[in-house]
């Protein structure tokens, strides 16, 4: 197809918009005589800003909506950023297209400028990510964590309204909105093992849509495919949600797939942590025999634990 519009759906946020952007760009590199329109849709997340994400309950905060305009055909397809996606995909919709993965790490942005080990003893961080806060009181049990909802630059804001030592956000967010000069420090995977699918790009389309499929198929990267839905495969396994403290990260090099997972109580007090190497092509055989692995060591009672509590 080189001609006609196309529209996709995406969330409102500078970020979202960003990345929405990005992939039209990157549509019409492939398609130049496509005309590729943008259609904005609030989701559920966007809504409730007074409440941390744990508390909100269910899966698909950021992207339910935007499904259900994609399945009804009001749009042709969605951008999310693919640490928002539900490990399980709505019948009728599937991932089109992975682009190449933006810095998959987390990074603290401090009022000092000091890093996480040089801040006073009781210093506030603002995150209202249990994955986040759980990691941050291993390493620094004195610390107070601050609930932090809100977009990027809301976020980064309220650094100094809400009166906060720092705050930590995903790299791949600060940099592709030209902020990566606040960044201080970048967090080793040793301190924050991040998101499922943190830094990387999902674009969902509609099952068997041969308009659209052709279309983004340009824009997946097989090396990012495979090390994302190892992550994923892995979260599935384990059902992971908002309300679990549950990290996992993946990378290939000369000894193959890598994926290294983490399940912690909230306090951090409790963490089962383990890696597993294979075959790149394997990558979602990997996820799933990591996941049975920490459910072994004792994720599984973690896990039960932190859902009974949230219900």
């Amino acid at each position: 197809m080189a001609s006609g519009t196309i529209t996709i759906g995406t969330r409102g946020s500078q970020l979202a918009l960003w990345q929405a952007n990005w992939v039209k760009d990157a549509v019409n590199r492939h398609y130049p005589d496509l005309t590729v329109d943008l259609a904005i849709i609030k989701t559920k997340g966007d809504k409730i800003l007074d409440v941390p994400l744990a508390k909100v309950g269910g899966k698909g905060l950021f992207v339910k909506e935007i499904e259900e305009a994609l399945l009804d055909g009001r749009i042709d397809l969605a951008v999310h950023s693919m640490k928002d996606m539900p490990a399980d995909i709505p019948d009728g919709l599937c991932i089109g297209a992975i682009p190449k993965r933006e810095e998959p790490r987390d990074v603290l942005i401090t009022r000092s400028g000091l890093p996480l080990d040089r801040l006073k003893q009781g210093a506030r961080v603002g995150t209202s990510s249990l994955r986040r806060s759980a990691q941050l009181l291993r390493f620094r049990p004195d610390i107070r964590i601050v609930p932090l909802r809100g977009n990027l630059d809301t976020r980064l804001k309220k650094l100094d309204s809400a009166s906060l030592d720092a705050i930590v956000l995903a790299a791949a967010g600060v940099r592709r909105l030209g902020l990566a000069d606040r960044i201080t420090q970048v967090l080793d995977e040793s301190i924050m093992l991040p998101a499922v699918g943190q830094g990387a790009l999902c674009v969902e389309i509609r099952n068997n849509d041969a308009r659209i499929g052709p279309v983004v198929a340009a824009l997946d990267d097989l090396p990012t495919r495979r090390v994302v839905m190892g992550e994923r495969m892995f979260l599935n396994r384990l059902e992971g949600g908002c309300q679990v403290p549950i990290a996992g990260h993946g990378h290939i090099d000369e000894n193959g797939y890598t994926l290294t997972g983490l399940v912690c109580d909230v306090d951090g007090s409790h963490q089962v942590k383990q890696s597993r190497t294979g075959p790149e092509f394997q990558s979602e055989q990997i996820g799933l025999q990591l996941a049975e692995a920490l459910l072994d060591m004792g994720a599984g009672e973690i896990l039960e634990r932190l859902n009974a509590n949230a219900q």
